[in-house]
Formats: structure tokens, sequence, C-alpha cells
């Protein structure tokens, strides 16, 4: 085979590799947005149901303030992550504060539309959690193709920066599942009365 040959075949399997890459980017960062804007409606799901958490007039005052102060500066953030960042750990904290103790989950519980708001919240902790890792998977699978040395020299990524991980404290409060388990007791009560009283020809 002459030399020409040789360098024909090279240069048509790196075309064909620089392409899937830059085929494989593009999709990566279609991916990261995507991810991004669901963890970006988690966020501000989380932050709206603890507002109305807080409105709702089920808590004692200090818990209420406590998280309608924490909710409004989570719903008003943006920008740069890092702030954000530290404004979601705090919320994720002021719902620890809030809800770790048994209690607190048992008054809403206690109440239908607290019940409700109960439910909410777990859900929306949960998708947060769920969001953010589906987007740091995003970041890692995006970041591991822009570390190569072809697409580094060639500069398949073009301008676009790199992602950045997002890292808050997302650790739901221990007891918002007692909204169930409440629920489930209050029903298990009904029925025990139920069965004990009296029947009426």
């Amino acid at each position: 085979m002459p030399w020409w040959f040789w360098l024909v075949v090279v240069f048509v399997l790196l075309a064909g590799y620089v392409t899937a890459t830059s085929n494989r980017l593009d999709r990566l960062h279609a991916r990261l947005d995507a991810t991004r804007a669901a963890l970006d409606a988690q966020l501000l799901r989380r932050a709206a149901v603890t507002l109305e958490i807080a409105a709702s007039g089920l808590l004692d005052p200090a818990t209420s303030v406590l998280l309608a102060s924490a909710g409004h500066e989570a719903r008003a953030a943006s920008g740069d992550d890092a702030d954000r960042e530290v404004v979601e750990s705090r919320l994720t904290v002021a719902l620890r504060a809030a809800f770790d103790d048994p209690d607190e989950a048992q008054t809403l519980a206690a109440e239908p539309a607290g019940l409700a708001l109960l439910a909410e919240l777990e859900a929306a902790t949960t998708k947060v959690l769920l969001a953010r890792r589906f987007s740091n998977d995003a970041v890692t699978a995006t970041l591991a193709i822009r570390r190569h040395r072809l697409v580094r020299w060639l500069q398949l990524a073009g301008h676009v920066q790199a992602p950045t991980f997002f890292e808050i404290d997302d650790a739901p409060p221990a007891h918002l599942a007692v909204g169930e388990a409440w629920r489930s007791a209050d029903i298990d009560d009904n029925a025990e009365a139920a069965d004990g009283a009296p029947d009426v020809d």
C-alpha cells in the first residue's frame, strides 16, 4: 500500500472520531441544560412548599418564621452557584430543624391540609435529591469527555464554559414520612372505634 493510502485512512478515522466526539459533546451539553433546569424547578418547588407550610398557621410561630425566612431566601436566590448553594443548604438545615422533631410533623399531619403539605414537602425534598444527583452525573460525564487530549487540542467544546457540580446539603429531615404513618394510625384508630361500636338494627 502506498503511504498516501495510510494517510487517508488516518485522516478518515480522525475525522470520524472528531465528528462523533463533537456530536456527543453537544448531546451532553443539552443534557446538562435539561438536568439543571429540572433541578432549578425542584428547588423552587421545595421553597414554595416550605412557604406554604410556614403560612399555614399549623406550626408554632418560631418554626413558621424560621421556615418563612429560609423559604423566601431560597426562592429569591439566583446568579452565582456558590451563593445559591449556601442559600439552598440553609433551607435544608431549616427544614431539618423544624421536622427532625416528630412532634412537628405530627402537628401538621393532625390536620388534613397539613397532611397534604407534609406529603408535598416529602416529595419535593426527595425530588431535589434525585435532580441534583442527575445533574451532577451529567457534569461528570461531560467533564470526562472534555478532558480528552484531542478534545482540548482541537477545542471541540468551543467557548462553552466547563460545567460545575452543584453541591448542597440536601439530606431530608428524619420525620417527614411520619405523615403517612400518622394517617395510617388515624385510619386504624377509626377502624377500631367502628369495630367496638354497638350494632344498630
